[in-house]
């Protein structure tokens, strides 16, 4: 295999981060031999961890102490991610210390119920930051409308955010400016600690192209079978290009001075779901200076195989306006799909969550 991984940080700033965890990448030594390759972090989700905890008999013995403990499935749910993600922390501590602070982040989501609770997910993005205790956590928090004054309020508060579920322009702006209002009222009170916060700004990418392009294919004409595969990868060119102009001038200035750290695009869903496309697609398409691209393991092994290493986020970004604007002339409204699609994602977590809970509940039973 080759040093592509590495080659993505070193020569162009991206950083490659893993998109899975599961119990035995900690105990074999796995992660730590992935880490080494070049993978930078990593990030979780519900999805992950339901996979991961039913897919396997790694989680047996604990489980059972948790179980003899008379923990409720949901607080046995946390104890079984919490060893995982401390697990994967101590794994990345080494690169985040080595790296000054910009890498060897580990993410753990909150609960995806409380998507469209601000009070609640802050109490509970809270509680989860203040139980890990580590400099290299990020909390996961979902872009929904209701939740972006959270993610303002735990920057003020110096905990890392990884803000997820973002899918239009327009929610990312709202992002990046909680960042930075989060950022500014903290540097009121402690202007020293700005430098120790991190952030980083998940858009989806794949979910992006398979519902537009359903949509384009029901049109059947010329004009929309040209924009057929289009969609994702403008979009995150677009959101490149406001991310430069929001981390810039002179409101941006005041806290670079402070040691403030840009909030980085993350590109997340970069996994290949058509198979008419590469599979290292969205990789190659969106290669860029200060961003983070997640990958699940087939996607990095496939880039190390055979990705194509080329600065790209900024390449052809009139043509990504273009065909970004062409989208509405054939009848797509791009509002409507990223509203879509955060339902979805929000509804996606939450199943995979209380499809969990119930397997631990009846273990429970089982058990006692």
């Amino acid at each position: 295999m080759s040093d592509r991984l590495k080659a993505l940080y070193e020569e162009f700033g991206q950083s490659p981060w893993l998109d899975n965890l599961k119990r035995s990448y900690i105990t074999s030594g796995e992660l730590a031999s992935v880490r080494d390759t070049g993978i930078r972090g990593l990030t979780s989700n519900p999805t992950i961890f339901q996979k991961a905890i039913q897919g396997s008999s790694d989680y047996s013995s604990q489980l059972a102490e948790l179980i003899d403990q008379k923990l409720s499935p949901v607080d046995s749910y946390w104890q079984l991610v919490l060893r995982d993600i401390n697990g994967a922390l101590d794994v990345f501590a080494p690169l985040h210390q080595s790296s000054n602070g910009l890498d060897g982040f580990v993410s753990v989501e909150v609960d995806p119920g409380l998507a469209h609770d601000h009070a609640n997910t802050l109490t509970s993005a809270r509680d989860l930051h203040s139980k890990i205790s580590r400099p290299n956590v990020m909390i996961k928090i979902p872009a929904t409308r209701e939740c972006i004054p959270t993610i303002a309020t735990m920057i003020s508060e110096a905990r890392n955010v990884n803000v997820t579920l973002i899918f239009s322009l327009e929610r990312y702006q709202q992002v990046m400016d909680a960042y930075i209002d989060g950022l500014e009222t903290l540097a009121i009170d402690r202007p020293g600690i700005v430098g120790s916060v991190s952030s980083v700004a998940s858009f989806f990418i794949s979910r992006v192209d398979t519902e537009i392009d359903r949509l384009l294919a029901g049109k059947d004409n010329a004009r929309a079978n040209a924009l057929l595969g289009t969609a994702a990868i403008n979009q995150a060119k677009l959101a490149y290009a406001m991310f430069r102009k929001t981390f810039s001038g002179s409101r941006w200035n005041r806290l670079e001075k402070l040691g403030a750290k840009v909030q980085r695009p993350l590109w997340a869903s970069t996994s290949t779901k058509n198979p008419k496309y590469t599979d290292t697609l969205y990789v190659d398409s969106l290669i860029g200076e200060n961003t983070v691209n997640t990958l699940p393991d087939s996607t990095v092994e496939a880039f190390r195989d055979h990705g194509t290493l080329k600065s790209t986020i900024e390449l052809d970004v009139d043509l990504a306006h273009q065909q970004w604007s062409d989208l509405a002339r054939v009848g797509v409204d791009v509002s409507d799909v990223a509203e879509r699609l955060e339902r979805e994602g929000v509804a996606s977590f939450q199943k995979s969550f209380d499809e969990l809970i119930g397997v631990l509940s009846e273990k429970a039973a089982e058990l006692s």
